[in-house]
């Protein structure tokens, strides 16, 4: 058989699986097209998800709501994570995940909607949130589907880096579109013989942030099925809860799993309190106002990204649990907000904040990605990761929510927030030593070279 012969025998048919042999000459000719619109999907609707985020902040404000409703907005959005947690992984692995992602894009758009017609922005936020909890399983569980396991920690690399460009982006369109010199030049475009019922400056900001829901529904549509086996959705709501207790069993169980989960579960539980902590402390030590408070959560973003390019291209998965001491030094490092008072200062301290987060998540997800995929599949090992993370989520915003209820100063809640994550990190990184003394599992992860 000639050379060419060979590769093309080896080359991927549609409709197909993708085997060891296959993936690697896949990897070597030529890179799939469709990681990138897997990419684009993803890129759009969290560059919505996050501007969202911003809009109903000023929407509450608009309603003169308490204060302390605002890190309430993060509570509703995630209760759908964990309430439905049995379900969206079984749901994201009964179909093709772009057929799951185009669907749960589409409730997005509807919760979008229900703020644009004056429904309460906790409750039109809580809609999103639902349709991101059935997202979340199939845009991470679509990666262990479509690329092999050495490509998992660059694939995290590239849809985390993405994910941060578009908070980055989300939160500055997002604040841009609240400023009211900004919505009245748009609002001042018209089209001939139509009332748009656009009249607002609230009204004009989820206009534009529906339309970037709706360029995501379009890459849904284009996203390729991976020719994986799909499991017909079972009926019966019980046996789901008994197999996704069963799920998160296994992974809690799994010396490696146990390590990766406890670490992304602090994390997104951290980085979702950080983001309102930044908007409280940029008001309190650095006079800044809501739009250009926001700009700042950009800022923290842009960390998050360089850390995660950095990991993608230096850190194997057998490296992954290299990275855990980062995690310690970044709740030392929150503690310097307390002293700087000045924008200058800020920016490169959140700049590096963010870094050391994306340099120690990207691989744990990976990790986690890897182990869960080995253990239970693509959809439900995300449903579980989702499910721990976001009751993180859920407590942190809460505890956040009690300390300005309880008017405790931002540079209280600052101090406590950085002992908490690096005191978390330092017992998780016993645990990971304890585990490694018992048995060395992470020899057995693949060690090569991933860019």
């Amino acid at each position: 058989m000639h050379n060419g012969d060979y590769r093309a025998s080896l080359a991927p048919k549609s409709k197909r699986g993708i085997n060891l042999a296959q993936s690697h000459i896949r990897d070597i000719y030529f890179v799939p097209f469709g990681f990138y619109i897997i990419m684009a999907a993803q890129f759009f609707s969290a560059l919505a998800d996050n501007a969202l985020l911003i809009a109903a902040i000023a929407a509450l404000r608009e309603i003169h709501a308490p204060s302390e409703y605002e890190p309430l907005l993060k509570t509703f959005f995630t209760v759908s994570y964990v309430v439905l947690a049995a379900f969206v992984g079984a749901f994201a692995d009964s179909m093709p995940k772009g057929r799951v992602m185009l669907i749960s894009n589409g409730i997005k758009i509807v919760g979008c909607a229900m703020m644009f017609f004056g429904v309460h922005p906790l409750v039109a936020y809580a809609v999103v949130g639902l349709g991101a909890a059935a997202y979340s399983p199939a845009k991470y569980g679509i990666l262990t589907e479509y690329l092999p396991h050495r490509l998992l920690v660059v694939a995290n690399g590239w849809i985390e880096g993405l994910t941060v460009g578009a908070i980055i982006l989300g939160v500055v369109i997002g604040g841009t579109l609240i400023r009211p010199d900004v919505a009245q030049h748009l609002l001042a475009f018209d089209f001939p013989l139509i009332d748009t019922g656009v009249d607002t400056v609230g009204e004009m900001a989820l206009t534009v942030i529906g339309l970037f829901y709706a360029l995501a529904a379009v890459f849904n549509v284009y996203i390729p099925d991976t020719g994986v086996d799909h499991k017909a959705l079972k009926k019966n709501p019980w046996y789901l809860i008994h197999e996704f207790n069963h799920c998160l069993s296994l992974l809690w169980r799994d010396r490696l799993g146990q390590i990766s989960l406890a670490v992304t579960t602090l994390f997104w539980g951290a980085g979702a309190t950080l983001q309102f902590i930044v908007i409280k402390w940029s008001e309190t030590a650095l006079g800044l106002g809501l739009s250009k408070a926001s700009a700042l959560q950009g800022v923290v973003a842009v960390g998050v990204a360089i850390g995660a390019i950095a990991a993608a291209k230096f850190i194997t998965l057998r490296k992954s649990v290299l990275v855990i001491p980062l995690g310690i030094a970044m709740g030392l490092i929150v503690l310097i907000m307390n002293f700087v008072h000045a924008v200058w200062l800020a920016v490169p301290l959140l700049i590096l904040i963010g870094g050391l987060s994306g340099f120690f998540v990207v691989p744990m997800n990976a990790l986690l990605q890897h182990r869960g995929h080995i253990l239970m599949g693509a959809g439900h090992s995300i449903a579980v990761q989702n499910f721990n993370e976001n009751i993180s989520i859920l407590i942190m915003t809460g505890l956040y929510y009690l300390m300005l209820k309880m008017e405790l100063s931002i540079y209280w809640v600052v101090t406590l927030f950085g002992l908490f994550v690096s005191g978390l990190m330092y017992v998780i990184r016993l645990r990971h030593l304890a585990n490694q003394k018992a048995q060395d599992d992470v020899q057995h992860l693949d060690d090569s070279a991933h860019h």
